[in-house]
């Protein structure tokens, strides 16, 4: 036994060093790429002038690629450091609802929302705010609907609050709302879709995503557990996931379920998940999509776990033996004036989610 753990305190120093020295040189290369982008911005005009826009083209994808795998790796590297307790903040789940076993409240269910990658903080846009009022004023008295989770932060603030990238995020935010270029602009906004997307991809990953998908379903306990939740009174938890909050609802389902010692359901709305997470453990998982969708359709095509010819994939095997309930709208794209938060389709998601709720509930009674 004692050989074994020194095996096993050896294998994490290996990992731990290795972390270190990826920092390292993360933050050194960091600095060589702000002092050539100095030196390039200076020689812009010239390379305009001279009429080298195919060069200046070639550097502009260069630095995406880049920039594309910076924040890759920080996005990885950020759950690997919060995890191993290096920012002292890693929260203890062994007391959660303790102090909520006494404390009344009226509600059963909650419904938690999960947002999709264009999520850079806490607040919802207009459009998502309208979509959710329009569900909370539908659903049933004894039901809660919780906002505001950060599905792609391990903290409970967006990116502009979160304590260990605050200055990092907030400079960004500021170049993508003031900057008088439009690249620059687009650069910045392309940096936080694309942590969002990374996001999503490790959530999927067998081997990364059960550290992400803990702190996650850990942070939605946290914040059940403020709204006095307690498992003696609640019925059940239900994740609404869109987009790739879908994949995030999906891979935190069992975790939190073990967490909340409550049954959890999943509910996505125009979903782009893998399929690879396991849900042996949840009874309802329900679609509602959109008949001229493309992103979830390709999401399916990306994820090939979800394909009828591979029936020994996670989602295939608990599609045999739980019925996957499907609702689709005619006519309802993923986003924009025809997507789901639009005027044109809100109240028709807004059903498809209350029918759920309502046949899962009643599906569960006793006979």
């Amino acid at each position: 036994m004692t050989r074994s753990n020194a095996v096993v305190q050896s294998h994490r120093h290996g990992i731990r060093l290795g972390a270190r020295v990826l920092i390292s040189v993360l933050v050194l290369l960091g600095i060589v790429l702000l002092i050539g982008f100095s030196v390039v911005r200076r020689d812009a005009a010239s390379l305009l002038q001279s009429g080298s826009l195919l060069e200046l083209l070639a550097w502009s994808g260069g630095v995406l690629v880049v920039v594309l795998a910076l924040v890759g790796v920080y996005s990885v590297m950020v759950d690997f450091v919060f995890w191993e307790g290096w920012m002292q903040s890693f929260p203890d789940a062994t007391g959660l609802f303790v102090d909520n076993e006494h404390k009344q409240s009226t509600h059963r269910h909650f419904l938690v929302y999960l947002d999709g990658i264009h999520q850079s903080e806490e607040n919802h846009p207009p459009r998502v705010q309208g979509f959710l009022n329009c569900l909370e004023s539908e659903i049933a008295n004894d039901a809660l609907l919780v906002k505001g989770i950060e599905a792609y932060t391990i903290t409970n603030v967006g990116l502009r609050a979160a304590s260990y990238s605050r200055w990092f995020w907030q400079w960004l935010f500021s170049l993508q709302e003031h900057h008088p270029n439009g690249f620059v602009r687009f650069l910045c906004s392309f940096c936080v879709q694309a942590n969002n997307v990374i996001k999503v991809g490790i959530s999927s990953d067998r081997r990364y995503g059960p550290v992400m998908n803990y702190e996650l379903a850990l942070k939605i306990a946290r914040r059940l557990e403020q709204l006095h939740f307690h498992p003696s009174r609640a019925s059940r938890v239900i994740l609404v996931g869109y987009s790739g909050g879908a994949e995030m609802a999906i891979g935190t389902a069992s975790i939190l379920q073990k967490l909340c010692c409550s049954p959890v359901q999943v509910i996505t709305v125009c979903g782009v998940f893998s399929g690879n997470a396991a849900l042996e453990s949840i009874k309802d998982v329900a679609m509602v999509v959109g008949s001229k969708d493309p992103v979830a359709a390709f999401g399916r095509l990306a994820y090939p776990g979800r394909l009828s010819l591979l029936p020994l994939t996670n989602w295939n095997r608990w599609q045999r033996s739980h019925s996957l309930h499907r609702y689709q709208i005619e006519g309802m794209s993923h986003n924009g004036s025809s997507g789901p938060f639009s005027e044109a389709f809100r109240q028709k998601v807004v059903a498809e989610i209350c029918l759920e709720l309502e046949r899962s509930l009643v599906s569960s009674l006793p006979d």
